[in-house]
């Protein structure tokens, strides 16, 4: 007997307030209940469920970039000189500390990180780089992209 997964015990009004606070985070609880056909009481009991499950992990708003000076986004690949789970820790506990850094994913191919950076201007990121980046614990090389056109950024996910 197949096991169910998490996906399976979601029916469609799950799926439906899932996608509706994915569009729009800032829906009242009528408005949720309203669009998905349920009571009030319902929706916000399924909405409380779909948290407390880890489904929606959480809710905030989002601000435009270039509004608060950081129009700038940098994408920076990181080799480690270790590829050991203790470097990795360490790497990854103080990549945690640094504010400016909005991404970090450890990835398979030509690097081990994968940061997602946003600056000011060019100048902001070379004083960030030298100052901060390359002291970050194991750092053998990073190289740099400078982002000319956000295309898609923090698409919806589809199910």
């Amino acid at each position: 007997m197949k096991e169910s997964s998490r996906e399976d015990r979601l029916d469609r009004i799950d799926l439906k307030i899932l996608k509706l606070l994915q569009e729009d985070g800032r829906l009242t609880n009528a408005e949720l209940a309203q669009r998905t056909n349920t009571s009030p009481a319902t929706c916000h009991r399924r909405t409380q469920r779909l948290f407390s499950e880890g489904y929606i992990s959480g809710v905030r708003a989002m601000v435009a970039p270039d509004k608060v000076g950081r129009g700038s986004l940098v994408m920076v690949g990181v080799v480690l000189d270790r590829s050991t789970p203790e470097s990795f820790r360490e790497f990854e506990e103080a990549a945690r500390k640094l504010a400016f850094v909005l991404d970090c994913h450890l990835v398979a191919g030509d690097f081990d990180y994968m940061l997602k950076i946003r600056v000011r201007d060019m100048a902001d990121f070379n004083r960030l780089h030298g100052d901060k980046l390359l002291a970050l614990p194991g750092t053998r090389q990073t190289r740099t992209f400078f982002v000319i056109r956000e295309v898609i950024d923090n698409a919806l996910l589809e199910f």
